[in-house]
């Protein structure tokens, strides 16, 4: 049976299946070709959350997990799960780098900082590491140790901040250990898309005390509430003890990121690492600044990491590679990590035939004042790619139903799903000129439940629901006729794909193909 080619992988972000009709925009918008794509092609739902990808159980995914199963092929054991088993288990108290960061800072006579994102979201950080490591720091005998918090307010509620603030005061009082000295948005101190003025805010806060502030961790959210700005855009806020700021990142400090998450703590990191930074003007560059990580952000960055990375050895693009085909990957700015990174398994350098181009976001303060995005820039993209009949696959990403849903503006995440869905069908319309096939899934849910069932409130979160995977191919091929079983997961897609392509799957992937040949 000849190859079908070109082959497309197409992964939309944030859009999963729920039969609820209530604030769900997959059902409201007016998307043609997925739903008749849905009952005239091999169609099927697979997981994208919780065990079935290596999360904890009731936890939803979200799109690093997401693309990183759907190439890896097997269910990828998540860093969050790791460091939870660490805390169980006790390792972590003897963990090699975060030993060394208590040390310096007992040493140095200086301070230890933890930073990260506080909240039960669970997709970037769990309040119960930095609980574990407040219990390390008391029992290394650590005398200063300040907490700069990062309020969630986009994969939690988004006023939801005081009772997570409240808890890890109790926490610290119960222990005898910490102070909060700043408290910032995520929008600022999580920034991904290069957008250096709102890392800037962060970052002076954290070492030279310039911003908003407050006598207290809950009035400072409370301030920000009476203005109504919610959690995630919180500015920078310095916590103030006596007329002076309770701490400031200094020289011979130790500092523990504690997101897991490797895409949003870059762009901090870097200004507080790298010594040639040029993103702003961040002033001299901290000296015997003891940066600790608990997961790789990026490979190279001069930083000590508690959890280095568990290898994905032959991702889906090494076997497309290494059958001497060749590859395209393609997304915009918010996702391009995700077609690239992760779905290569971790993989900063290309594969040997493997291309790659991004295309820019817009420049917008919230995406829901441009729901379109850059799709259809990536759909150009893509289509030139097919006529050029250059690539024997094609890996690109749609980020704009999960940037939008997470918005929580309904009208503009149904527009987000509809350009997408004519996005679609202009990929489908030059694959059928070329005689290509693609297949479409999704890494997690989101954009298909806009509004919260229990408070009516928006909601702006990933789900725990499953998502499509349909497969578009020429009608003359006998694959035509197949079908996609259920039970599946995202690990399995890769499996399919070699299966479509008829590759060799190689044994470290143990996800199994959805495709059934009649």
């Amino acid at each position: 049976m000849e190859r079908v080619r070109p082959f497309v992988l197409c992964v939309i972000d944030g859009w999963g299946v729920s039969e609820r009709a209530d604030g769900n925009a997959v059902q409201l918008a007016n998307a043609p070709k997925m739903a008749t794509w849905a009952t005239t092609y091999p169609y099927t739902t697979v997981d994208a959350s919780e065990l079935a990808v290596g999360l904890p159980e009731g936890q939803m995914g979200n799109s690093e997990v997401g693309h990183l199963n759907i190439g890896a092929g097997f269910v990828v054991y998540q860093d969050s799960t790791r460091i939870s088993e660490a805390i169980r288990d006790q390792s972590l108290f003897s963990n090699p780098t975060l030993l060394a960061a208590c040390a310096h800072a007992k040493t140095h006579g200086s301070q230890l900082h933890l930073m990260g994102l506080l909240g039960s979201g669970g997709v970037h950080a769990y309040s119960s590491h930095l609980y574990a490591l407040l219990r390390l720091a008391k029992q290394q005998d650590v005398e200063q140790v300040f907490v700069h918090t990062f309020l969630d307010g986009r994969d939690t509620p988004p006023q939801s901040a005081i009772p997570f603030m409240r808890e890890l005061l109790g926490v610290m009082e119960e222990l005898g250990i910490g102070r909060v000295a700043t408290v910032s948005g995520r929008y600022y101190a999580m920034d991904r898309d290069k957008r250096w003025d709102r890392t800037s805010k962060a970052y002076r806060a954290l070492v030279f005390a310039e911003g908003e502030s407050a006598p207290a961790p809950i009035t400072a959210i409370e301030q920000s509430y009476a203005k109504a700005v919610t959690d995630e855009f919180v500015l920078p806020t310095i916590i103030m003890e006596d007329g002076q700021p309770t701490a400031k990142v200094q020289n011979n400090d130790a500092v523990i990121f504690f997101n897991f998450r490797t895409d949003r703590p870059r762009q901090l990191t870097k200004a507080f690492t790298v010594p040639d930074f040029d993103g702003f003007d961040r002033g001299p560059q901290l000296q015997n600044l003891f940066f600790a990580t608990l997961t790789e952000y990026e490979a190279g960055l001069p930083v000590h990491v508690a959890f280095p990375p568990q290898d994905v050895e032959e991702p889906l693009a090494k076997v497309i590679s290494d059958a001497g085909l060749t590859q395209f990957h393609t997304a915009e700015t918010e996702k391009y990590a995700h077609v690239t990174f992760f779905i290569n398994g971790g993989r900063e350098v290309p594969f040997p035939g493997e291309e790659r181009k991004l295309v820019p976001s817009p420049k917008v303060a919230t995406y829901d004042l441009q729901p379109e995005m850059s799709a259809p820039g990536v759909t150009d993209v893509v289509v030139e790619a097919i006529k050029a009949d250059t690539y024997d696959v094609i890996v690109m990403n749609f980020a704009n139903p999960d940037m939008v849903g997470h918005t929580g503006v309904l009208p503009a995440a149904i527009t987000a799903v509809e350009v997408v869905d004519a996005c679609l069908g202009r990929i489908a319309d030059a694959l059928r000129e070329q005689g290509g096939g693609m297949l479409i899934t999704c890494d997690h849910g989101n954009v298909e439940q806009m509004v919260d069932p229990v408070t009516g409130a928006p909601h702006t979160a990933h789900t725990t629901n499953p998502v499509p995977c349909v497969v578009l191919v020429p009608d003359d091929s006998p694959l035509r006729q197949a079908t996609l079983r259920s039970g599946g997961k995202l690990a399995d897609i890769a499996p399919t794909v070699i299966d479509f392509l008829q590759l060799q799957q190689p044994t470290a992937m143990t996800g199994h193909s959805l495709l059934q040949r009649r």
